[in-house]
């Protein structure tokens, strides 16, 4: 499998528009049919879109696509260019009249890192559909990546660069399960030892990691509506939306195991997951337990794949200065 990324997951396509200038961008995966949609939203302070459709008990079964973006909720206009690419090539939910296609979307806070008035809009939106392939998808300072950062606990000035990372396995029987995440987080990104891989730099020279926990104790409250891991996990095996909803659930697993703090009240943590079902049933813990694994793969992609953007270090820079 040369494909390690979303894609690898046959029938989705993923597409990445973006503005250098903002910067912030926004990025779509879109589905193939008969696409099974499921939601886990874990943070205090999220900001989507038509996400109560893929609970259980709701009429609507399939997605036609999701959207990650920057802009905060401004960001959320850029759904309205994914609808209508959609409409344009006759895909979405069939009202007789004509379709209206699902595309669930949740958005970053990037505000603070660059121009606050260049946000993502429908124009780029649509532009995310018109670039989308099934190849390989970029990561790092690209899509919703492009503005993310973590670490800004103590504010944007001690906080290092972070972007989208994407991550797969393969199990028995053709199974596939892969993760693309938009980290925007708070704190600290750690990788499997715990070691900080990328998040608050210690004041007033910044020139250490001062720890997100440590941190908190010197903190009365946390910066609002800053702070958000989204995504996406998708396995081609064939799911219920009960199922899909419980991988989407066990997945913030993987948050918790790569991000310090996780789910905070100031949070907008909210991930996606999608079956695609060209790969048959399989059971739904396995799926959920091994797309908690490859979540937090991603994550750790997201800050191992940033460069340099807005004044912002990458973690892997800042490491090797201190030596």
């Amino acid at each position: 499998m040369e494909n390690q990324t979303l894609t690898a997951i046959q029938g989705l396509r993923v597409g990445h528009a973006q503005n250098l200038d903002g910067p912030t961008g926004c990025t779509v995966i879109l589905c193939p049919p008969n696409t099974v949609g499921g939601i886990d939203q874990r943070g205090g302070a999220p900001g989507t879109r038509e996400t109560d459709l893929l609970r259980p008990m709701h009429l609507v079964q399939h997605v036609h696509a999701v959207l990650l973006a920057g802009g905060s909720a401004y960001g959320l206009n850029a759904a309205d260019g994914v609808m209508r690419y959609l409409e344009e090539h006759g895909i979405g939910f069939d009202v007789r009249v004509g379709v209206v296609p699902i595309v669930p979307a949740a958005i970053i806070f990037d505000l603070d890192v660059g121009n606050p008035a260049i946000r993502p809009d429908a124009a780029m939106g649509y532009a995310a559909c018109v670039n989308a392939s099934a190849d390989s998808v970029t990561e790092g300072c690209v899509g919703a990546g492009t503005g993310a950062r973590v670490g800004g606990m103590y504010g944007i000035e001690f906080a290092c660069k972070s972007g989208i990372g994407t991550a797969i396995i393969e199990l028995d029987n053709g199974i596939r399960v892969a993760a693309l995440m938009v980290v925007n987080a708070v704190g600290d990104v750690v990788d499997e030892k715990g070691q900080i891989l990328a998040g608050v730099r210690q004041p007033p020279e910044g020139k250490s990691f001062a720890g997100s926990l440590n941190a908190l104790r010197t903190l009365a409250n946390l910066a609002p509506s800053a702070n958000t891991i989204i995504g996406v996990v998708a396995t081609n095996a064939q799911l219920t939306k009960e199922e899909t909803n419980k991988v989407a659930q066990m997945s913030q697993d993987g948050v918790a195991r790569a991000v310090r703090p996780a789910h905070t009240l100031m949070d907008g943590d909210t991930i996606f997951a999608l079956a695609t079902g060209s790969a048959g049933p399989a059971n739904v813990s396995l799926i959920g337990a091994y797309a908690a694994e490859i979540t937090a793969q991603a994550i750790r992609r997201a800050v191992q794949m940033a460069t340099a953007l807005a004044g912002l270090p990458v973690g892997a820079d800042f490491q090797q200065s201190l030596k």
